[in-house]
C-alpha cells in the first residue's frame, strides 16, 4: 500500500469518525508539524498550543473535509496559517505595549503635575474657608467634608435649616470668587463646590 492509499484511507476513516484514524494522523504528522511551528515561533509552548489547535480543528470539522491535496501539505498549510496570524497578533500586541509605555511616558510628568495642583487647590480652599465666620465655616466643613446633611447640620448646631443653606451659599459663593482668580481644574472645582 502506497502512502498516498494510506493517507486517503485515513482521511476516509477520520471523516467516519473513526478515533484511531485520528491518532494515527496525530502520531504521523505531530512532531513534523511541532519541529516546523517551533522553527518559525522559536516558542515552544506557543507552537505546542498551535499544534494543538490544528488538531482539534481537523478532528471538529472531519465531516466536512475537503482535501484536495494530500493530508500532509493540507497539514503543513494550516500550520503556515497558524503561524502568520500569531506573528501578526504579536506585532499588534507589541505595538500596543510600545504606544502604552508611551503614553505612560509622556503623561507621567502631566499626572504628577496635576496631583500638585489638587494639593495646591485643597491648600488655598483651606486657607479661603478659615477666613469665613466661625458658624459658616462650620456648617460648611460638615457639608462639604463631613458629608452631612442640611438638617443633620441644623441639628448639631441648633440652628434652622434655611441658616444652614444660607452659610453653606455664602461659603460656595466666596470660594468661586476667591478661586476664579487661580488656574485650577474647573473639573475639580465644580465638583467639590457643587451646590447642596
Amino acid at each position: 500500500m502506497t502512502q498516498n492509499t494510506d493517507n486517503t484511507q485515513l482521511l476516509e476513516a477520520l471523516r467516519s469518525g473513526d478515533a484511531s484514524a485520528f491518532e494515527r494522523i496525530y502520531l504521523q504528522m505531530g512532531e513534523q508539524l511541532l519541529h516546523y511551528v517551533h522553527s518559525r515561533i522559536q516558542n515552544r509552548a506557543v507552537s505546542e498550543e498551535i499544534i494543538q489547535e490544528i488538531f482539534i480543528s481537523l478532528w471538529m470539522r472531519r465531516r466536512d473535509l475537503s482535501i484536495r491535496t494530500a493530508l500532509e501539505p493540507y497539514l503543513f498549510s494550516a500550520a503556515k496559517h497558524k503561524i502568520l496570524s500569531h506573528i501578526r497578533s504579536e506585532k499588534v500586541r507589541r505595538r500596543y505595549a510600545e504606544h502604552f509605555a508611551l503614553f505612560v511616558a509622556q503623561h507621567h510628568a502631566n499626572m504628577t503635575a496635576d496631583l500638585l495642583d489638587v494639593a495646591d487647590l485643597e491648600a488655598v480652599i483651606e486657607e479661603r474657608i478659615a477666613t469665613l465666620p466661625p458658624k459658616c465655616q462650620q456648617a460648611f466643613r460638615m457639608s462639604r467634608f463631613a458629608h452631612k446633611s442640611i438638617a443633620e447640620i441644623a441639628e448639631e448646631m441648633d440652628i434652622s435649616a434655611r441658616t444652614v443653606e444660607n452659610y453653606i451659599t455664602k461659603a460656595l459663593k466666596y470660594l468661586r470668587e476667591a478661586l476664579s482668580r487661580g488656574q485650577w481644574t474647573f473639573v475639580l472645582i465644580g465638583l467639590f463646590l457643587s451646590c447642596f
